[in-house]
């Protein structure tokens, strides 16, 4: 019934963790877990060995681009898009099954968010995920999504280096009612830990800042970049 999607790029040190996770916390409907390298430089490939229901595939580095990858070879006709740092509530695929099931208007949703930290930023920002409006999604949240509208709505946008998940989640909020299952996902803070929670939270506000003011993909990709970099630099010193 379900097919997960999960874009990976240098994540071989918890990708097992992931999928032992997955396996433990299914409720059946699972139907496959396809892994969508954008071009690591670790041994992720060695380490899911001996999993009979993994697919593995190989594509550009870019999560739309990996994504879009994982959907057009996905069999089952629920697309859910997992981060590798990401772990959904205890029998999270019955959740998804049953909301698309109940009511044939919804066609996609997500999962409230829950960081593993303490900081009262990220606490606060976790129930604000509650919140059923467009401005409060992110991909942390894991997207389910049905097959046909995704195609329908030709999946992400590539041109989207970052940003990608709220590109395509504002095209959904157009095209179906969405669905926020209020149980929580628990994601890694490890980039807000890395960065700092306040400077990454400011990139991203101005991130979505210029998008709402009409800056495309190429500027959003570029100013990230720069950011990131600028950030990172300034971590060092």
């Amino acid at each position: 019934m379900i097919s997960i999607i999960i874009p990976v790029y240098n994540e071989s040190k918890g990708i097992r963790k992931l999928i032992e996770y997955l396996h433990d916390n299914t409720f059946g409907y699972i139907g496959e877990i396809i892994v969508v390298d954008g071009g690591s430089t670790d041994d992720i490939k060695a380490q899911l060995i001996g999993y009979s229901n993994i697919q593995y595939i190989n594509t550009e580095k870019g999560r739309a681009k990996q994504m879009n990858a994982g959907a057009k070879v996905a069999k089952r006709n629920i697309l859910y898009f997992l981060h590798a740092d990401s772990f959904p509530p205890k029998y999270f695929d019955r959740a998804i099954y049953e909301v698309l099931l109940v009511n044939e208007r919804i066609k996609a949703g997500c999962f409230m968010l829950r960081f593993d930290s303490n900081h009262w930023w990220l606490k606060l920002m976790g129930w604000v995920t509650a919140i059923n409006h467009k401005s409060c999604r992110g991909g942390d949240q894991s997207l389910f999504v049905d097959r046909e509208l995704f195609f329908t709505l030709n999946g992400f946008d590539e041109n989207y280096e970052v940003y990608e998940d709220n590109e395509l989640i504002k095209r959904l909020y157009r095209s179906t009612k969405f669905k926020i299952i209020r149980e929580p996902i628990t994601t890694s803070a490890r980039h807000y830990e890395k960065i700092g929670v306040w400077r990454l939270q400011w990139l991203h506000l101005r991130i979505y800042i210029k998008r709402w003011s009409g800056a495309g993909a190429e500027e959003l990709n570029s100013y990230y970049k720069k950011s990131i970099e600028d950030l990172k630099l300034l971590n060092r010193n």
